[in-house]
């Protein structure tokens, strides 16, 4: 075997091995995160409200009563709004409903309340379980003790059984 060729499969094998390794969420604090349904599957997801990969799969989940989903802001640099609505969203008297509005778009190009100093806490807290985790991009998920980085609904359907 030609030895790039080798070297590139081991490479290709390693990321793909690193994108789909278990996951269990075990050592998280689920209780810190938004909780939004009560079905029986469990998905973790880290997201950012501004990200467009995000609001897709936030479309996607909406109205799904097979699952649990556990949410954590990781909101990215390169949306420079995001941190102000992941803070607001969880300020907000209805996290849930609000994370609806920020993700569906309706709180774009809008004037935001001033976050609680509990919510930018409870942010930091998000951000930080992110970076324990090793999770720089968003959304990512874990469902059914998988990794899913980005939102590939064929993958997510697959786990959850359509």
């Amino acid at each position: 075997m030609h030895k790039p060729f080798f070297v590139f499969t081991i490479l290709l094998a390693a990321s793909v091995m690193l994108t789909t390794r278990p996951a269990s969420g075990a050592g998280m604090d689920l209780g810190k995160a938004l909780k939004i349904g009560t079905g029986k599957t469990m998905v973790i997801e880290f997201t950012d409200p501004d990200c467009p990969f995000c609001r897709r799969g936030a479309a996607f989940f909406k109205g799904r009563t097979d699952v649990t989903r556990y949410i954590f802001f990781n909101p990215l640099p390169m949306h420079p709004h995001a941190r102000e609505k992941a803070a607001c969203i969880l300020s907000s008297p209805d996290p849930a409903k609000t994370f609806e509005e920020a993700l569906s778009g309706k709180l774009d190009n809008t004037s935001l309340p001033a976050p609680s100093a509990s919510g930018v806490r409870l942010l930091e807290t998000h951000m930080a379980t992110a970076r324990e985790e090793g999770f720089g991009s968003t959304p990512t998920y874990i469902i059914c003790g998988r990794i899913i980085h980005g939102f590939d609904q064929q993958k997510i359907e697959q786990l959850l059984g359509k």
